[in-house]
């Protein structure tokens, strides 16, 4: 009996909440649900957040709204990804790519623009940059031929690059093309690095899982 009961109470609240969702979904009007919508496509935005954040930009439309919509005009009409390295800017060639005083030598191979940023932001390389704007994954259809790998090669050869780090996540995806990078310029003169992996800055072995330990391990370095 106490099964049934529970089991009876908790269809009740589902069908209470499910209720809630949609009278929820009919308190604002189409063009406020169309920049919900809009903003859950943007990445770390669910349906929840991107309604907490669509309410909170049209309460503060002079603030907020009105500023925000002009900036994504100017950033629409005037972003564009640089032709030689796949970054994007205002400008093709971009900002880094035009800058004589960034080292030739080092060419750092990241996935995606974000990844570049990071980079940039920690102050310590000052080498070019090459975007692949993806990575391999044969299950969803990323084959070698989908990422700019002739232009790399390009950009090896024209700027004499001796070393290529490659930045790419450390997942399995990450990994495979990191090995495949290595291959393409198995000929070359030029060397193929990745970047190093295991405990981060503060973190506590306790606490750590196995697998960047076992990294951690295998990356050690002499004190």
């Amino acid at each position: 009996l106490l099964a049934r009961t529970y089991t009876v109470s908790a269809l009740a609240r589902s069908h209470e909440d499910r209720s809630k969702r949609r009278m929820t979904d009919h308190t604002v009007g189409p063009e406020i649900e169309r920049l919900i919508q809009l903003l859950s496509k943007l990445p770390g935005l669910g349906p929840r957040s991107a309604r907490r954040a669509a309410l909170h930009l049209v309460k503060r439309k002079d603030q907020l709204l009105g500023p925000l919509a002009e900036a994504m005009a100017v950033a629409r009409d005037n972003v564009m990804e640089c032709s030689i390295c796949g970054n994007i800017d205002t400008s093709s060639p971009c900002t880094i790519c035009t800058d004589p005083r960034r080292d030739d030598s080092v060419i750092c191979v990241v996935a995606r623009v974000p990844d570049l940023a990071a980079l940039e932001k920690s102050g310590t390389f000052r080498g070019r940059y090459h975007v692949l704007h993806g990575l391999l994954a044969p299950l969803d259809g990323v084959s070698p031929s989908d990422l700019p790998l002739d232009s790399l090669r390009e950009r090896v050869k024209r700027l004499g690059t001796k070393e290529l780090i490659v930045a790419t996540p450390l997942s399995v995806e990450g990994e495979a093309t990191a090995l495949y990078v290595a291959e393409v310029f198995k000929e070359d003169d030029v060397t193929v690095s990745r970047i190093a992996s295991g405990m981060p800055h503060g973190g506590e072995l306790e606490f750590t899982d196995q697998v960047t330990l076992g990294r951690a391990l295998d990356g050690r370095r002499t004190l």
